[in-house]
């Protein structure tokens, strides 16, 4: 099983590749994790310095709330289709 590495110790360990004159491996080396994961802190840090780091199963904001407008227009669409069966049959009864 992967180890898990809470939101402060990958803060710190990307910390110390941008803001000492250490590279990555040889940060890597020292705290005792594959650099390839340290690199891949550095990546996510880079692309979004605000919250890079949201946990597993976790989504950022903007990206949970995208889930959650694609899911209410998925609700909608179907409440649609089922009105339009219902208005359907109502129509064919009267005649």
């Amino acid at each position: 099983m992967a180890n898990q590495y809470d939101r402060a110790f990958k803060e710190q360990a990307v910390q110390l590749v941008l803001t000492q004159q250490k590279s990555g491996a040889q940060v890597a080396r020292e705290l005792g994790i594959p650099s390839k994961t340290l690199y891949g802190w550095i990546a996510a840090y880079k692309a979004d310095p605000v919250e890079p780091f949201v946990g597993s199963g976790h989504l950022k904001a903007e990206d949970q709330a995208l889930r959650d407008l694609q899911r209410r227009i998925r609700d909608l669409e179907e409440e649609n289709a089922i009105l339009k069966k219902a208005m359907r049959i109502f129509t064919n009864d009267r005649k």
